[in-house]
């Protein structure tokens, strides 16, 4: 794919690793960024973020200029994409999304990297709707391939299909639903296991060492390499004998699967649980710990990965 012009919007932690991550491929980056106080440390985080794409795709035979602007005017100009990563608050995205209009072509697809926010509601108010997009990206986003798009009810399929076209080029792994549903995909599957996670430790059933232990060493690494339907699959002649055979186990789970509130109590018994797991170990040494072994496991995944 021809190198594009990439303008950034919104540069903190997402905006920054999808800077580092168009970079990485070739394309010219320019951000939006009014203060002075981000450039310092941008240059200071912005090569330890090339170096893990450096291990995990090797290294960049001619990464793009990241270069920083204080006006939307002059970081928009001539770019051929916008990856918006403002705050999800919905009156200021739709504010933004139609100042960012008034500075590209009519052309140029914008993308929002929001979380939850419905793309329908996004564009409400924008010239040209139809080119407004969700690319919704997975922390920690310059590692992680998944790219959620997802298009409003007055968004243009050409657009979907050239944003999947671009992440693609970049190395992302893109999904495209079908329909807007809040958290798109891989928030709801997280939230659905996450929800019986916290019910399990709530009630005393496990700690959460061990419910987080269950899944790294049971389910964890065969639906990192092939997914749930393929690995499960695999546990049967196929997937229509799996749900043959297994069905009314998992019935009997669907059945008497936990409800959880995130009141006082349960957020006190999960953090003070929580804290035993963690054993002292700071929160940059975990993060240290989970992107580097984020590098071989996506390695891996790229190795040997059914999708």
């Amino acid at each position: 794919m021809e190198k594009v012009r990439v303008g950034i919007v919104g540069f903190g932690v997402i905006g920054q690793r999808w800077a580092a991550c168009f970079a990485h491929a070739g394309h010219p980056v320019r951000v939006f960024e009014p203060t002075d106080r981000r450039e310092t440390a941008f240059s200071e985080v912005l090569p330890g973020l090339m170096g893990d794409l450096d291990a995990l795709k090797g290294p960049s035979p001619a990464p793009g200029a990241v270069r920083l602007f204080p006006t939307l005017a002059e970081t928009l100009e001539g770019v051929g994409f916008v990856q918006e990563n403002g705050p999800e608050n919905l009156a200021l995205k739709r504010r933004l999304l139609a100042e960012i209009e008034d500075h590209v072509g009519d052309e140029v697809i914008i993308a929002s990297s929001s979380s939850a926010l419905l793309v329908s509601d996004m564009q409400a108010e924008c010239r040209l709707p139809g080119r407004i997009v969700l690319g919704h990206p997975f922390n920690p986003a310059h590692l992680m391939p998944l790219v959620e798009i997802v298009g409003g009810t007055a968004t243009y399929p050409r657009a979907l299909g050239e944003a999947r076209a671009l992440y693609e080029a970049i190395g992302k792994k893109p999904v495209t639903l079908n329909r807007e549903v809040t958290g798109h995909i891989a928030l709801r599957l997280m939230a659905a296991m996450w929800r019986e996670a916290i019910a399990l430790v709530r009630d005393g059933v496990a700690s959460v060492e061990d419910v987080d232990r269950a899944f790294m060493y049971g389910p964890g690494p065969k639906w990192t390499l092939q997914g749930s339907f393929i690995s499960n699959s695999l546990n049967a002649g196929g997937i229509g004998d799996f749900l043959q055979k297994y069905g009314p186990t998992y019935q009997a789970i669907w059945d008497t699967l936990l409800d959880a509130r995130l009141d006082d109590e349960t957020i006190r018994t999960v953090s003070a649980s929580t804290s035993a797991a963690v054993n002292g170990r700071s929160q940059d040494e975990l993060k240290a710990a989970r992107e580097a072994g984020l590098v071989d496991i996506l390695k891996t995944v790229a190795q040997r990965g059914a999708l």
